[in-house]
């Protein structure tokens, strides 16, 4: 086995020890088809308000402009599929995503771990690690590294393992064995986009982010607009309904994570609880998590705007 072949196999299962659910490498060099993608996705302004997605549109193609000197960027999935939902059927909705700690401290953590080992057990090697948190496509690099097929609501899907996990990257300055995209296996299945309550998945593998229930609840910061009261099927943060009718989260199962494990409040709050959410309330149950993003007023907004549906 060549050096660059070891190296990537040993990444990988350290990757897997650290307890990330997969681990692939693709070559980092500009992204020359999502390029025309995106520049066609933000001419039609389909991120709506989120204006940051206008900026660094270079560096969002070109990982070697965001890390000098790169050569690979390592894939990672982490897994967040709970394994159990919130108890009252009637309650506001919260993605699963964000039941726990915020992902993003979690995930920094095991990235940081991770480079640590390649530096001790390789040598010498520089790269950042990324979390949602820079201007990297985690889905189109995941994608590249043969980790799934990003699917027709835009998210990356696996086959043995459906689409409930955080994606996030290492981009480094060593050359490795990368791996290979898989094939789409969405095939005539429409799920994604039937369900869509404010059909937001315009055409297959296209979501215009200013329709979507997710936008709404956590980065929109300005009034619900009225034309869509009605269609949040009960979301309050976030939005689930292009993952849980997709065919293949049948094959979801609990994720292992002891800091993704929600605070038993967050699961028995009932409907009325979550009316009269008071700040305290807020700040207790949403200590450390990704809520925080929307803050007590934007919760209250949402949670107000399923009331009066």
């Amino acid at each position: 086995m060549n050096r660059k072949a070891k190296n990537a196999q040993q990444i990988k299962a350290e990757a897997k020890r650290i307890g990330f659910l997969s681990c692939g490498i693709s070559k980092a060099e500009f992204l020359e088809e999502e390029a025309p993608r995106l520049e066609k996705w933000l001419n039609q302004n389909m991120h709506g308000e989120m204006k940051y997605m206008e900026n660094h549109f270079d560096k969002r193609l070109d990982p070697t402009k965001l890390v000098e000197g790169s050569k690979s960027v390592i894939s990672l999935l982490l897994n967040y599929y709970p394994s159990e939902t919130q108890k009252d059927p009637n309650a506001p909705k919260i993605s699963k995503y964000a039941y726990g700690a915020d992902y993003h401290f979690v995930i920094k953590d095991k990235l940081k771990q991770l480079l640590y080992f390649i530096q001790e057990e390789i040598g010498d090697i520089h790269g950042r690690a990324f979390v949602d948190s820079a201007p990297v496509l985690d889905k189109a690099w995941a994608a590249r590294s043969g980790l799934g097929w990003i699917g027709k609501n835009s998210n990356l899907l696996t086959q043995q393992i459906g689409s409930f996990y955080f994606i996030a990257e290492l981009i480094v300055d060593l050359e490795l064995e990368y791996d290979t995209p898989v094939t789409d296996h969405c095939g005539t299945c429409t799920a994604c986009i039937d369900a869509c309550p404010t059909q937001a998945i315009v055409e297959p593998y296209v979501v215009d982010g200013s329709k979507c229930i997710s936008y709404f609840t956590i980065e929109l910061k300005s009034e619900l607009p009225e034309s869509y009261k009605g269609r949040f099927d009960n979301w309050m943060f976030g939005c689930d309904v292009c993952q849980d009718v997709c065919p293949w989260n049948r094959f979801s199962k609990p994720h292992s994570e002891p800091l993704f494990h929600p605070k038993p409040e967050l699961l028995e709050m009932s409907k009325k609880d979550w009316e009269e959410i008071t700040q305290e309330v807020f700040s207790k149950v949403f200590q450390k998590s990704a809520v925080k993003r929307t803050k007590f007023s934007g919760l209250n907004r949402n949670i107000k705007f399923l009331k009066d549906e």
